[in-house]
């Protein structure tokens, strides 16, 4: 049986050698149209990316968030000096941030990270506390801030920790409005 897989990848990769010097003959408009349509779909994607990035406006000491089509509001917030794509979320306690986050913004994460740290609707939170160096959205910038890494997830999350430091937190139709 591995004899048989062998001999069948190496006939295919001659197969795909030979059929690519005999494209590479020919005319480029296959390529073009190969390259038209790449760039089509990166363009749409982009244009996809753009609809569904938040609108954080800060006027007269306010940030105003704009909802997401998934009906949530997001908002890009630096963390210590990094760019973080983060869900607010008024019902979280504290900032939650994903493995990949953190790392992008600097924090050394343990392997492991099996400590209870939270519990959430499925039950336990396992992850790391830490406490962050700053956290910037807007005009607003708070130091010192103890947050936590989540063990599992993508989604970062922008909790009271930081909401509350806010005199207010109201919603008005498609807008979160944080004075």
């Amino acid at each position: 049986m591995g004899r048989f897989l062998l001999i069948a990848f190496v006939g295919f990769g001659f197969l795909s050698a030979m059929l690519g010097r005999l494209n590479s003959g020919h005319s480029s408009s296959g390529n073009d149209y190969f390259a038209k349509a790449r760039s089509e779909q990166v363009a749409a994607y982009e244009e996809a990316q753009r609809a569904n990035q938040p609108t954080v406006i800060s006027s007269d000491g306010a940030v105003e968030i704009n909802r997401n089509d998934d009906g949530h509001f997001y908002a890009d917030v630096q963390i210590n000096g990094a760019t973080v794509h983060m869900l607010v979320d008024t019902g979280a306690s504290t900032i939650a941030l994903s493995r990949d986050d953190a790392r992008n913004a600097g924090i050394a994460t343990s392997i492991g990270m099996n400590d209870v740290v939270g519990e959430g609707a499925d039950g336990a939170v396992r992850g790391q506390q830490v406490v962050l160096q700053s956290v910037t959205m807007g005009d607003k910038t708070v130091e010192g801030l103890p947050a936590i890494i989540l063990n599992s997830g993508g989604q970062s999350l922008l909790g009271q920790s930081f909401l509350s430091k806010f005199a207010s937190v109201h919603i008005e139709g498609d807008r979160m409005i944080l004075r």
